[in-house]
């Protein structure tokens, strides 16, 4: 009997345990998927920890990748024996954001894919990159899709503009490669100088230590002859926007992308006007979107940075691994 992983109501590691959900068959445009591994997001993290906890019990895990092991009436998109992964947003499948919140996203307001069968809608899912692993293919739903809309969907970088990262993460890396892909020079901070040699080794053209250099948007600009970057994909949010708008140049783009330095801040928005930023929220992508970072990696043939994959069931462990915060790249499961 398939398994499934339940994070019970309120979240929290205590109330994970591990149940018996088989998939039913599919119905017209619909397709059952024998998944093969998830990765670790933060947005998972606050579900399962109790952080942001579900309302009631919940499979979790928003990012999914397996095969088709069954379609229904009417599916021509896809057929038995193909490898697919998850879409984030299911019901948004092309143009400006016409969703707000979670309530559609797997994993948070519905179920999710931490479990080996499912039966849900085409839309549901895109086809995989050709020669991915499932693990690897798990990787793109929320922090590849993230890094690609912000680079080349709200922005269009382009060869010899400046991208600036922060950190180690999953979209942080993601945004790195794809920055690599179209031309640009990348300037990547952390706070581990291993790290950084790390994405150094991935292609950065400048790293900076973020804890040694507080004024760090100030030295990134300095690198750019004093004209600032042209993008900065900002995963901190709060405690990090400041130094953001400072590396950035006039006009220049940049992609809220985290809140991993909290939810409030006081902020200086004088920059914002006086340099005429574009500050852009980013809630990972649409469909449409994701076809196209997939059309983009069977052209380059990316390959996606996994640090470490856990069993299904230690997805507890896998979570506290997460919390560390010693891993480069993406943490996932494999079942």
């Amino acid at each position: 009997m398939p398994k499934a992983i339940i994070v019970g109501t309120g979240g929290g590691f205590d109330h994970v345990t591990v149940a018996e959900r088989p998939a039913p068959a599919p119905r017209p445009r619909e397709i059952t998927v024998r998944l093969h591994a998830n990765s670790l997001n933060y947005h998972d993290y606050v579900v399962v920890s109790g952080v942001w906890g579900p309302a009631e019990p919940r499979i979790p895990m928003a990012d999914g990748a397996g095969e088709v092991i069954a379609i229904g009436e009417g599916v021509n998109e896809f057929a038995v024996g193909d490898r697919v992964v998850s879409t984030f947003f299911p019901t948004w499948l092309s143009g400006a954001p016409n969703v707000v919140g979670f309530a559609t996203v797997p994993g948070d307001g519905v179920d999710g894919y931490a479990r080996e069968e499912v039966t849900a809608p085409i839309t549901a899912f895109t086809h995989a990159p050709k020669g991915y692993s499932h693990t690897e293919a798990a990787t793109l739903t929320t922090a590849g899709l993230t890094a690609w809309r912000a680079l080349f969907s709200d922005d269009h970088v382009k060869p010899g503009d400046v991208v600036l990262v922060q950190g180690a993460g999953g979209v942080s890396i993601f945004a790195l490669q794809f920055a690599k892909m179209a031309g640009a020079t990348v300037i990547a901070t952390s706070s581990s100088d291993e790290k950084l040699e790390r994405l150094r080794s991935l292609g950065a053209d400048h790293v900076i230590n973020y804890r040694s250099d507080p004024a760090w948007g100030e030295t990134a600009r300095a690198l750019t002859g004093g004209r600032g970057v042209d993008h900065v994909v900002d995963v901190g949010g709060p405690s990090t926007l400041q130094q953001s708008m400072e590396a950035v140049r006039a006009a220049g783009h940049i992609s809220v992308i985290g809140i991993l330095g909290g939810v409030e801040a006081a902020l200086q928005f004088v920059p914002v006007l006086v340099k005429q930023i574009r500050l852009q929220g980013v809630l990972v992508g649409n469909r449409a979107q994701q076809i196209e970072m997939i059309k983009a990696i069977d052209a380059n043939g990316m390959k996606p940075v996994v640090d470490r994959s856990f069993p299904l069931e230690e997805i507890v462990q896998a979570f506290r691994h997460q919390e560390s915060n010693r891993h480069f790249g993406k943490i996932c499961l494999e079942f």
